[in-house]
């Protein structure tokens, strides 16, 4: 069996990461070239992939409305911010989105999948798991990033 370079995938789901999935992240820690990367598991190459980014300029309405209404994902935000002293200030979220309305399947995939995946993303700062978009408003990153 052959990952072709893959990362060793998780015991319990057998998902690997997809080595774009990990480029992409870096990009949007590092170069800032991303706001979101929206992530979904790719049952049938067994990987987590990057289903859709984000330009910067895009807010976080466009990501919100970028998740499905009824499906899970993984996404990461950038979320920028200028603190009481006046600096400017940014903070990763990892966001698990598993609507109430998704499939119990995916739920039970995204579930057995995160852990594994979320290591993978070294300089997340926060993490939200929401099954409501209400789980997941700005007013919910603005409040954990201060």
């Amino acid at each position: 069996m052959s990952f072709r370079g893959l990362s060793r995938p998780n015991a319990s789901s057998g998902m690997g990461v997809d080595e774009i999935s990990k480029s992409t992240f870096l990009e949007l820690k590092q170069k800032k070239v991303h706001r979101y990367v929206i992530f979904k598991v790719d049952e049938k190459k067994r990987e987590v992939v990057v289903e859709k980014t984000g330009g910067p300029a895009e807010s976080y309405d466009d990501f919100a409305a970028s998740l499905p209404d009824n499906d899970c994902r993984y996404a990461v935000f950038d979320y920028d911010f200028v603190t009481s002293d006046n600096c400017q200030k940014s903070k990763i979220f990892f966001i698990a989105w598993s609507p109430s309305t998704s499939r119990i399947r995916a739920k039970m995939l995204y579930a057995t999948t995160k852990e594994r995946f979320r290591r993978e993303l070294d300089g997340v700062h926060y993490e939200i798991q929401a099954t409501d978009p209400t789980e997941m408003d700005l007013e919910v990153l603005r409040d954990r990033a201060h």
